[in-house]
């Protein structure tokens, strides 16, 4: 250090001045420093690093501690691969949440579209997406976010068109959105934008509010018709199985009677036939057995009984003179 004099304000004052091998190590210091600090840098976990050699791509880096040449040689541009972004069409949340709050402005020009059978509808939807190629994802496309949005509004604004309105809003709701992820997908990959479309969702889906209204009278008319159409199908259910049972019932009831009178006149037939038989063999016996048989049924139920000799020649009916008559 040497010892110089300096005039401030008037005075004589001694200071200290460095010598310049000093100042040439405070400057190699500080230029190393530099170095160090440019060279040296962190990628989170969810990024990675395009590092770029003069303006041109020459590698990508993982998360970690990583090394490159010094600012102004190579400079390194952090992508978050792992992160979801999100972009709204037709609204726009200003703060999330348990009661999330969004814009009152006026996005009908994003929602406002017309379906296949030339009715308007107001579409709001939201589109998730990932980065999958951090190269493609800065230097194919020149603003990637607004070519998303392009691409989302003309392939909703095609898929509503190709849909009519009751489609659009009760019937095909859940098929227009995986159609339009594939679509979008398909497009932008196409473009070379390395962003992989994660979910496509149709917030809200209604008629403009001039007709809301009128769009409401006819949902409940189709709900009223659907409730009486169910009620029909619930007494149909419930009286055709009712009907079809009692009727195999009375077919099966008829069919047992049919059954058993068939077999019973088999029965008395093959029981004739067999009397038959035993006649042939032997008709006077069998004559006899037959009438005597019958004398037991027949007999038991007379009150009187008049017993006449086969030989007799004449017979004077004088049963009526007894008062208790003759037996």
């Amino acid at each position: 250090m040497k010892r110089r004099t300096v005039n401030v304000g008037g005075e004589q004052i001694e200071v200290m001045m460095p010598e310049k091998r000093t100042l040439l190590l405070i400057a190699v210091g500080i230029l190393a420093a530099w170095i160090v600090f440019s060279s040296v840098y962190t990628v989170d976990a969810d990024e990675v690093g395009v590092i770029q050699r003069f303006g041109k791509y020459t590698r990508t880096t993982e998360p970690g501690l990583n090394f490159k040449l010094p600012w102004g040689i190579e400079a390194v541009n952090k992508v978050k691969v792992q992160r979801v972004f999100k972009e709204e069409f037709g609204f726009r949340t200003v703060s999330s949440g348990v009661r999330s709050e969004y814009s009152n402005a006026d996005f009908s020009s994003e929602s406002l579209m017309l379906t296949g059978d030339l009715n308007a509808a107001l579409v709001e939807w939201i589109v998730q997406y990932r980065i999958k190629d951090a190269v493609a994802y800065l230097f194919q496309v020149r603003n990637v976010e607004k070519t998303i949005r392009y691409v989302s509004e003309s392939i909703v604004r095609q898929v509503v068109g190709d849909n009519s309105v009751d489609e659009v809003i009760t019937v095909r709701r859940q098929d227009i959105a995986p159609e339009v992820k594939d679509l979008m997908q398909k497009l932008l990959d196409e473009y070379e934008t390395g962003i992989d479309i994660v979910t496509v969702n149709l917030q809200d889906v209604n008629p403009p509010e001039k007709v809301q209204p009128a769009f409401n009278e006819v949902n409940e008319a189709e709900q009223e018709k659907e409730r009486i159409v169910n009620e029909a199908l619930q007494a149909y259910n419930s009286a055709i199985p009712k009907a079809k049972g009692e009727a195999e019932q009375q077919i099966l009831e008829a069919e047992g009677y049919a059954t058993n009178r068939v077999n019973r006149a088999i029965g008395d037939a093959e029981k004739f036939m067999a009397v038959w038989r035993e006649y042939n063999k032997a008709q006077d016996v069998t004559r006899r057995r037959l009438y005597l048989e019958m004398m037991q049924d027949v007999l038991p139920q007379s009150d009187k009984k008049y017993i006449v000799d086969e030989d007799l020649k004449s017979f004077l009916p004088l049963l009526q003179l007894g008062k208790g008559g003759a037996q």
